[in-house]
C-alpha cells in the first residue's frame, strides 16, 4: 500500500518493513530480538480501516508484541515468497494464520501479481481452451474473472473450483510446513465453516474466504496446534462500519469488512487460546 493512500484514508498505519521483505506491513514495526506473536493473514489481519484490528487487541491484553503481517488482498503466494515474513513467523512464540481465499493464488489455470494477490495477470492456455468463448485480456482482479467464468458456464467453472481448492490445500501445507508447528489456523468470516456447496452459499463469489470447506481446513489441522473458528455475533455483524475510518470513495469496501466490533470478538476469542498454548510450550 502506498504511502498517498494510507494519509488518504485518515489512518496512521505507521507502515514498516521487517528484514529483506519488499512488502510494507503495519506498524508501528516491533523488535523481534525479544518474544512475540506473529499474525499472518490478509485484509482482515491488517485491520484496513481499523483503528484497533484484532492483533492489536490481543498484544494490549496479553501484553506480548504482535506482528502484524497481514496484507491487505493478500494470499498464500505473497508469503511464501517472502523469505523475511517466513523467518519472521519461525521466530515467533506462536503464529496466527488468518485462512485466505482459494482465487488469490496462482494455479494451473491462472496466475496472479506475486505480492497484490488479488490481481489477475494471465490465463493459462488450458483456461482459455475452457472458456474459448471469454476474453481474459478485459481482466484486472480475479474476482471480476471469476465472476464472468460463473455467468458465462455453472458447469465449466466446478472444475475451476476444484482447482482452486486443491492449489490452495497443496500451497497450504507448504506454507504451514515453512513456519513450523507453532501455528493457530484461524477462521474469520461471517459464516461458518462447512461443507456446504459453494454455489448454495448466499453470497456466492463475495463470500470470504472464498471457496474453503470445513473438509479442507480438517486436513490442515494435523500441521497445527489449533483450529478457531471466530464467527462474529449479530450483534457484532449488525454494527456495520460503526467506528470504522475511510475515505468517501471507499464506503461500499468498508461495508464489506468485518468492522470492529468483529474485531474485539476475535481478540476475546483469541487470547484464551494463545495463552492455553503458550503454556503448552
Amino acid at each position: 500500500m502506498k504511502q498517498d493512500q494510507i494519509e488518504e484514508e485518515g489512518l496512521s498505519y505507521a507502515p514498516c518493513r521487517y528484514g529483506d521483505s519488499r512488502m510494507l506491513f503495519r506498524g508501528p514495526r516491533k523488535r523481534l530480538d525479544q518474544p512475540y506473536l506473529a499474525f499472518l493473514g490478509s485484509t482482515a489481519t491488517y485491520g484496513k480501516f481499523i483503528k484497533r484490528p484484532f492483533p492489536m487487541l490481543v498484544e494490549q491484553a496479553m501484553r506480548q508484541p504482535c506482528v502484524n503481517l497481514g496484507c491487505v488482498n493478500g494470499g498464500i503466494d505473497a508469503f511464501l515468497g517472502d523469505p523475511a515474513v517466513l523467518d519472521v513467523c519461525r521466530g515467533a512464540e506462536m503464529t496466527v494464520v488468518q485462512v485466505m481465499g482459494a482465487n488469490v493464488l496462482s494455479n494451473r489455470f491462472y496466475s496472479v501479481h506475486p505480492r497484490r494477490n488479488d490481481r489477475f495477470l494471465r490465463a493459462s492456455t488450458v483456461l482459455e481452451a475452457i472458456y474459448h468463448d471469454v476474453d481474459f485480456s478485459d481482466f484486472a482482479f480475479t474476482r471480476h474473472m471469476l465472476g464472468v467464468l460463473h455467468a458465462t458456464s455453472i458447469e465449466r467453472f466446478e472444475t475451476v473450483v476444484g482447482e482452486l481448492r486443491d492449489a490452495w490445500l497443496a500451497r497450504m501445507r507448504t506454507l504451514l510446513g515453512a513456519i513450523g508447528e507453532n501455528v493457530i489456523l484461524m477462521w474469520f468470516s461471517d459464516g461458518p465453516l462447512s461443507d456446504q456447496r459453494w454455489s448454495q452459499h448466499p453470497n456466492h463469489l463475495q463470500a470470504e474466504p472464498l471457496f474453503i470447506t470445513q473438509s479442507m481446513i480438517e486436513g490442515l489441522r494435523p500441521m497445527v496446534r489449533d483450529v478457531l473458528e471466530v464467527v462474529p455475533s449479530r450483534e457484532a455483524l449488525s454494527e456495520g462500519i460503526k467506528e470504522m475510518v475511510y475515505p468517501p470513495s471507499q464506503r461500499q469496501a468498508a461495508m464489506e469488512m468485518l468492522g470492529p466490533a468483529c474485531h474485539r470478538e476475535a481478540a476475546q476469542q483469541l487470547i484464551p487460546v494463545l495463552r492455553e498454548r503458550l503454556y503448552a510450550l
